[in-house]
């Protein structure tokens, strides 16, 4: 590849986070509060979690390319190096034309601003002269669909209304580089496909664009190439599909997680959650499932020292960051003994109907009541798988919620008295 060909070159790119470990843990206000007037010099411990480490790779002018992996992979902070609103610790990107970014809902929007004001305000952000946002105006209102609500502030806008706005105006403004995030997750199905269709006449237009997205459809029928990112570094670059394979495979593996030098660790300063991993009823590994279905979650434990009155809690989080449910040991009839060594608990739960997504597992290991051992955010993650699982003609259910409900609804006139007509149920 000629350096007249490159639209992005990644040379050595780092990104790395301070987190802090208080020593103690309190569980009120007041012991906080006390506890720093004892010692208000005590400092919490400080850990280096590297998000990205020494990233090296060229983009092609006019390519469309996917970037996958697992949550916690780096994505996210890539693009937000590539779109400059954070700073790398070390390395260098090089970008050869404007870039466009849309990265969450309303990027660069103002909430006490009106839609339209919002454009010009965005357009004007991406480097974009007056002229040339007033020739794309008209085009961007069509395509967002928002024109009624065009003069109204877009904090009055919902979720869906503000996502459109933001991707009509990030795909119609001339940039030569196209940066988009998981975000046409929010909009529904008919969107969706819109959307798609217009990223690619972009890539034919002779654009570049990056597609952070965990839909392996859209990235299979939307990208020439792809990205796998895992734990900060690149794993693998090359063809669509052999990337998607070769990802797909490390899922359907049902794979180990290893839990020791996991970035998203909390609560105390030990280490003793050390691993997580799925089975299906049958207890064969698994990482994709169906709604309502039976699932295992194992979770091994170094129980050094002893562990007195051990409680687990996991808590499970959809890929918009809501809680689900929540599960623990001391919600379970049958508690569990003193742990020592190492040890394995094993959870087993029916899953509800969940809508189909990626969702993660929060982990926390306690001693007695208050006393936290470890925990760690989004410590690992499955797939619900898509299906019709309410044989509706209508199967998308990204708007309503994280769980579909079977019901049935029933008919009747006023004037029919007790005269009930049985509708089937249309979702």
């Amino acid at each position: 590849m000629s350096a007249g060909d490159i639209a992005i070159s990644v040379r050595n790119l780092s990104k790395s986070y301070s987190i802090a470990h208080n020593a103690t843990n309190h569980t009120t206000l007041a012991e906080a509060l006390m506890h720093r007037l004892r010692r208000p010099m005590q400092r919490a411990e400080r850990e280096t979690f590297w998000a990205l480490r020494d990233l090296s790779l060229d983009i092609k002018k006019g390519s469309v390319v996917g970037v996958i992996g697992r949550n916690g992979a780096g994505k996210s902070t890539f693009l937000k190096i590539l779109s400059r609103i954070t700073e790398p610790t070390s390395g260098k990107i090089e970008l050869y034309g404007r870039i466009g970014s849309l990265l969450e809902v309303g990027t660069g929007f103002h909430p006490e601003l009106t839609g339209r004001e919002n454009v010009y305000l965005n357009g004007q952000i991406l480097g974009m002269r007056r002229k040339e946002i007033d020739r794309q105006f008209d085009a961007i209102v069509e395509f967002a669909d928002v024109e009624k609500f065009l003069d109204t502030p877009v904090k009055r806008y919902s979720s869906g209304m503000y996502v459109r706005l933001a991707f009509a105006v990030a795909a119609h403004l001339n940039s030569e580089i196209l940066v988009i995030d998981e975000v046409l997750a929010v909009g529904d199905a008919e969107f969706q496909k819109k959307c798609l269709g217009k990223m690619g006449d972009v890539a034919k237009s002779g654009r570049t664009v990056l597609f952070v997205s965990h839909n392996m459809n859209a990235v299979a029928s939307l990208c020439d190439s792809a990205v796998l990112l895992n734990r900060g570094k690149v794993e693998m670059i090359g063809g669509t599909m052999d990337v998607l394979d070769h990802y797909s495979s490390s899922i359907e593996s049902g794979e180990y997680f290893d839990l020791t030098d996991h970035p998203n660790r909390s609560g105390g300063r030990q280490r003793l959650l050390k691993s997580v991993q799925f089975f299906d009823e049958t207890g064969n590994k698994a990482s994709v499932f169906k709604p309502d279905v039976p699932m295992q979650i194992q979770v091994g434990i170094n129980a050094t020292p002893r562990i007195r009155a051990p409680r687990l809690g996991i808590g499970m989080t959809s890929g918009r960051g809501e809680r689900v449910f929540a599960v623990a040991t001391f919600m379970s009839p049958s508690p569990v003994p003193p742990l020592e060594g190492e040890c394995l608990l094993t959870c087993r739960l029916q899953l509800p109907a969940l809508v189909p997504g990626r969702y993660s597992l929060d982990i926390g290991l306690s001693d007695g009541e208050s006393n936290f051992l470890d925990a760690i955010y989004a410590a690992a993650a499955f797939d619900v798988a898509e299906c019709n699982y309410l044989d509706s003609p209508h199967p998308n259910f990204s708007e309503m919620g994280q769980v579909m409900v079977r019901s049935e609804w029933e008919f009747s006139r006023r004037d029919q008295g007790s005269s009930l007509q049985m509708l089937q149920p249309q979702l």
